[in-house]
């Protein structure tokens, strides 16, 4: 084997070598945005499913804002719903909150009615507590799938919930 065979094949090999590398970097960064997308929707299902399940069972609605709700639950306790530092937090008459969701960049509520809007899916809005019988619920959150990452993964959840009890 003359030096000009080994020379060509080191080169070939720097090059395979190079691809290997390229194909191994990219495939690590698109499984761990993967995985982060797996987290968001696990974890934003899991805050709606809580919200749902409170709403649903609670005997009515007694304070509002864009950004912050508060119900009475069937023992007669507040149940309130807000955000703050970026986590979704549950908390129950004057005990401690609990974190639904964590990463939440903004949460937004909306008051409706239950009747629907002729020819449509819609609900009727509304600004008065009395009469609103359905709410709905909106978030967005965004983590990094790793420290060093440029970009952020982002999930979206919306849900209207009626509140049964009323």
């Amino acid at each position: 084997m003359t030096i000009v065979e080994t020379l060509i094949a080191i080169f070939i090999s720097a090059i395979m070598l190079t691809q290997v590398c390229a194909l191994w970097f990219y495939s690590t960064r698109s499984f761990a945005a993967q995985a982060s997308y797996t987290t968001l929707d696990q974890d934003c299902q899991r805050a709606l499913d809580w919200m749902s399940r409170d709403i649903r069972q609670a005997t009515n609605l007694t304070s509002f804002a864009t950004n912050r709700i508060v119900l009475k639950t069937l023992a007669g306790q507040d149940l309130t719903f807000d955000l703050s530092q970026r986590k979704l937090r549950r908390t129950l008459a004057a005990g401690a909150p609990m974190t639904l969701l964590k990463d939440c960049e903004w949460v937004s509520f909306g008051m409706y009615q239950r009747t629907p809007i002729s020819g449509s899916y819609d609900q009727y809005s509304t600004t008065n507590i009395a009469t609103c019988k359905l709410i709905e619920v909106n978030w967005k959150c965004s983590r990094r799938p790793y420290p060093t990452a440029s970009q952020q993964t982002e999930y979206m959840q919306s849900a209207r919930i009626v509140l049964r009890s009323k």
